[in-house]
């Protein structure tokens, strides 16, 4: 699996929705949710609120509704 150029991170499901989103549905994702976000300035509960509302509009890069949750879901800060 790819790292996040950024910090390293093993980039799983949820990040690689998260940039092909915010960058180009067609990339090969190259950071993680934590790195894309704080290089658009984006605060984690912004980055989170807009990961659930994709999901529930039913976007296809992340995993539906109901089969697990962004891993920042669980994260303590």
């Amino acid at each position: 699996m790819t790292r996040c150029e950024s910090c390293g991170k093993e980039l799983d499901v949820w990040d690689a929705g998260f940039y092909k989103k915010l960058v180009n549905r067609g990339a090969e994702p190259k950071t993680c949710m934590r790195c894309l976000a704080a290089y658009f300035g984006m605060p984690r509960e912004t980055a989170l609120r807009m990961i659930r509302n994709y999901r529930r509009t039913g976007c296809t890069l992340f995993p539906a509704e109901g089969q697990g949750e962004p891993p920042w879901e669980t994260d303590a800060e």
